[in-house]
């Protein structure tokens, strides 16, 4: 069988599609995967990294405003389903699946364009417009969360990596703690705001340091590569541009500081770190609905982005971390 997945430009578009080719390998061993990403996206470093091929297409990011960016779109969309149509064509692809972002527009509109069956997933509570339109091309629409507004919609979950998905964060804690140069014994909170780092995070982590090493607690903080070298590490404190092993991270911790995209729910939750979310105030809303199943189950505190102080991580974090 061959697949092109579609799933680039994010890490929470990305991940999935991962998981996905992983299983379809443990599935069968022949089966050909091909992954659909653009130039700008992280899928240029990761999917290579976990031995895929990737193939590249025209980026179609959709403009939230009234911009001369509009007027080109149709254009550009245009372009992007021409040069996909042909890649699945190269490629005779049996199947396409989708996960959403500006990769699968323009690959749902050529798989329609060429009657290439299509499966759709929808990591958020709140799907976004490609996948809205995607849905409307096939009766295969699996969902993260029950309830989602998709004709068609199977609630299913999200497909994680393999690392996460078996993690005993007990059992990995001591090697988890050696890997990233922590304190064996002393309660520790991970930080960290997707692949670019979080510059509310970044700073209320920062103004709270002090408070938080007193406690006794130490700090494991993903601060995004553009701010790799302004960040001092300090007993107490690991900085790092960016952490390729998740797995280890979530071991090593007892508490998460974090935004709330759908794979950093989902992952959390299937690992049982206690997490404080703060969702991303952009977009239509989604991160807030992710993250609420967890807090309303008791599994994580929410606070909004421009509530989110060191006075706030002193008040809250720190009496969650020094409480086993």
């Amino acid at each position: 069988m061959r697949v092109v997945l579609a799933g680039g430009g994010t890490a929470g578009h990305i991940e999935p599609a991962l998981a996905t080719a992983d299983a379809l390998l443990r599935a069968d061993s022949e089966t050909e995967i091909v992954l659909l990403g653009t130039e700008r996206g992280l899928e240029t470093r990761l999917v290579p990294e976990r031995g895929y091929e990737l193939a590249m297409i025209p980026p179609v990011p959709m403009p939230r405003k009234l911009t001369p960016e509009l007027i080109r779109l149709p254009a550009r969309v245009r372009g992007a389903v021409r040069q996909t149509a042909a890649m699945l064509r190269e490629r005779e692809a049996d199947v396409l699946v989708g996960f959403g972002g500006y990769v699968a527009l323009p690959a749902y509109l050529a798989a329609r364009r060429l009657g290439l069956p299509t499966v759709v997933h929808e990591a958020n509570a709140k799907p976004g417009l490609a996948n809205r339109i995607g849905a409307r091309f096939t009766s295969h629409v699996a969902l993260a969360t029950a309830g989602v507004p998709l004709p068609h919609g199977e609630h299913i979950g999200i497909p994680l990596r393999r690392s996460v998905a078996v993690l005993d964060r007990d059992a990995s804690r001591d090697e988890a703690r050696e890997f990233f140069g922590l304190t064996a014994d002393a309660p520790t909170l991970l930080v960290f705001g997707g692949s670019q780092g979080a510059r509310r995070l970044n700073g209320a982590v920062t103004e709270a340091l002090d408070s938080l090493i007193d406690a006794g607690a130490q700090v494991l903080h993903a601060v995004g590569a553009a701010n790799i070298d302004s960040a001092v590490a300090r007993p107490g404190y690991v900085p790092v541009a960016y952490i390729d092993r998740m797995d280890l991270a979530y071991a090593a911790a007892d508490l998460a500081l974090c935004r709330s995209g759908a794979i950093t729910c989902a992952e959390i939750a299937a690992v049982g770190l206690p997490a404080v979310y703060v969702p991303l105030p952009h977009g239509n809303g989604e991160q807030r609905l992710n993250a609420e199943p967890t807090v309303s189950a008791g599994g994580g505190l929410m606070v909004a982005d421009a509530e989110l102080s060191a006075a706030w991580l002193t008040a809250n974090a720190v009496p969650l971390l020094t409480d086993p």
